[in-house]
């Protein structure tokens, strides 16, 4: 062979391979599941990986001598702290892996980029959670209102954020995960802005992620948060009349399902009344509102934005 055919095929080969930039956060409080996931990143065929692992409030420790390193001096909440992985890794894809989660199939990472090469609308993947011979997923984590069953793939309007894979560019052009958020709802925020910005998000039904099944109970926090974020959510990102019909009939759906729990439904409440008097985006909120052709296209692919 020639060297300039041997450059061209070389030039083909790496223009053929997956190139992945991974964000782990933690918070150093679960070493061994933490260990368990980066075991089976680390086992992927067919991708090259750079991988790091962001402590929040934790400088990490006791990990692979392949993965960086990423002290956040203080905790930022999880979208923030995802985020703040993004800049230190590079790759035509991200995914990022929550620290007690695991890919239990070593093609999972270059299946999902195959599909995104193959169809570059679909800007964002979440796979088919589980818990290998575990207890049935429950039906929260397949993120459809008609939940059907779970092996079936889809287009999706929100996301499980455990495990979420992406195409770098839809990412950058969607703007990232919503910091504020602390934690919940941010995967429907970053689906919503996925699709506004003119990308498929997809449920992928035959690839597996692994994740324990977690008991169900909740604490006050998470009542509050549910609630505050929800309105943030709608206040953010949703124009006239489409985000008063989206915290109206959400609204009504929380007071039909916790009006027998006081208890739970106080803290929501108090979560409501936040998201409402509080304004973390400032003078920015309108500027970020979803476009109408984002709304439209949301509608038109079967979820107008207002359940």
């Amino acid at each position: 062979m020639s060297e300039s055919s041997r450059i061209l095929s070389q030039k083909f080969e790496d223009n053929r391979r997956y190139t992945f930039g991974v964000v782990v956060l933690s918070q150093g409080k679960r070493l061994d599941d933490l260990n368990r996931g980066f075991e089976s990143l680390l086992a992927q065929k067919g991708v090259d990986l750079d991988i790091v692992c962001v402590g929040n409030g934790w400088e990490p420790e006791g990990i692979p001598d392949q993965v960086k390193k990423l002290g956040l001096p203080e905790n930022l909440g999880i979208p923030a702290g995802r985020n703040a992985g993004v800049p230190h890794v590079d790759g035509e894809f991200l995914f990022f892996l929550d620290d007690d989660a695991w890919l239990p199939d070593d093609t999972s990472l270059m299946r999902m980029a195959q599909l995104m090469r193959t169809k570059p609308q679909i800007g964002l993947i979440q796979p088919r959670v589980e818990e290998p011979g575990g207890p049935d997923a429950p039906k929260r984590w397949i993120p459809r209102l008609k939940k059907g069953s779970a092996d079936h793939s889809s287009n999706v309007f929100s996301v499980w954020e455990g495990a979420v894979c992406m195409q770098r560019r839809a990412f950058d052009e969607c703007g990232g995960w919503p910091a504020p958020f602390w934690y919940a709802h941010e995967g429907i925020e970053l689906a919503w802005r996925v699709w506004d910005a003119g990308y498929i998000v997809w449920y992928m039904g035959d690839l597996a992620v692994a994740h324990p099944v977690i008991d169900p109970r909740r604490h006050d926090e998470y009542f509050y948060m549910n609630a505050r974020n929800r309105v943030w959510l709608a206040r953010r990102n949703l124009p006239w009349p489409f985000s008063w019909a989206y915290v109206g009939s959400w609204t009504l759906m929380q007071f039909i399902k916790w009006a027998n729990k006081p208890h739970q439904l106080k803290a929501w409440m108090e979560g409501w009344r936040a998201g409402w008097r509080l304004d973390p985006w400032g003078q920015d909120e309108d500027r970020q509102k979803l476009s109408r052709r984002g709304v439209l296209r949301m509608s038109r692919h079967g979820r107008p934005p207002i359940v």
